[in-house]
């Protein structure tokens, strides 16, 4: 049985990340874990400090185990709220027809926890803000591209609001990471029946030609997709071909330059997560 996971936490993403796992479950046959990992800042700021050495700058005894004291409230009370967070999203799934869900409680650093546990899933889930960033629209959740760049595994960044995906944009320049997402769209039974359209964003030419090529080797004659050839800036050209908030899904290959070309060029992967309102399906 697929299996997919699913990582929740306190931000307003929570019930989108749900119906997107739910969705997939449904249409995978899939079985739901959901991850809670508690890290360092929710069990309080001051939680596993040895705070003895303040006695010598002269804090009391009586200060020092209420300063205890009031970690472990902070650390039970943040135990407690993870805990009602996962039932509330099995309930979720179990309602949108999810047969099999499980919990998973984790203590740890969030992506690192994400990147570890990911290698037994078939997706990964996650949602392109925490909570510190609800509202930030234009910023990235700083754990999101050490998740995707640490995984494996395919990684949906789920937007805030859940749409049923009617229609998958595979993002094609025919490079590996590329050619093994179309792979999985034209395989995986979760795009079955849905309109794929495979967009190859480039100018006239041999280059074009041969990616053009290869994605109608990939199709191999499916009714159900087409290739279509873009010109201009990829990322505003691929912008211009979703349909924002409208049942689209955004499928590609992940941070294929190094660190170094993207730092002063950027990445059109970040830039897709960042500002668009879809979801986007990522592959390393």
């Amino acid at each position: 049985m697929p299996k997919l996971l699913c990582a929740i936490d306190a931000s307003t993403y929570g019930p989108s990340l749900c119906d997107h796992a739910a969705w997939f479950a449904n249409r995978m046959g899939a079985r739901v874990d959901v991850l809670h990992v508690l890290d360092r800042a929710e069990r309080g700021a001051g939680a596993g400090l040895d705070l003895s050495g303040s006695v010598g700058l002269g804090a009391s005894e009586v200060l020092l185990e209420q300063l205890t004291k009031a970690d472990e409230a902070r650390a039970q009370a943040a135990q407690a709220h993870g805990r009602d967070m996962l039932e509330s999203a099995a309930r979720r799934l179990t309602d949108a027809g999810v047969a099999d869900v499980s919990l998973l409680h984790r203590h740890g650093e969030v992506a690192e926890t994400i990147i570890e546990l990911a290698a037994s899933f078939d997706l990964v889930i996650i949602g392109k803000r925490g909570e510190g960033r609800n509202f930030e629209e234009g910023r990235l959740g700083a754990k999101v591209e050490r998740v995707v760049r640490g995984s494996a595994r395919p990684i949906l960044v789920a937007p805030r609001v859940f749409m049923p995906i009617t229609r998958v944009v595979v993002a094609f320049d025919g490079g590996t990471s590329a050619t093994k997402a179309l792979t999985h769209v034209l395989s995986n039974q979760a795009f079955a029946d849905l309109e794929i359209v495979v967009a190859i964003v480039a100018d006239a030419g041999t280059q074009r030609d041969v990616r053009v090529e290869a994605a109608q080797g990939l199709l191999a004659g499916r009714a159900d997709a087409e290739v279509k050839t873009l010109q201009g800036d990829v990322e505003a050209v691929l912008k211009g071909e979703l349909r924002q908030g409208a049942g689209d899904l955004l499928v590609m290959g992940a941070y294929g330059h190094s660190r170094i070309r993207e730092l002063f060029l950027g990445s059109t992967t970040t830039a897709m997560i960042r500002t668009g309102k879809v979801p986007v399906l990522l592959f390393r």
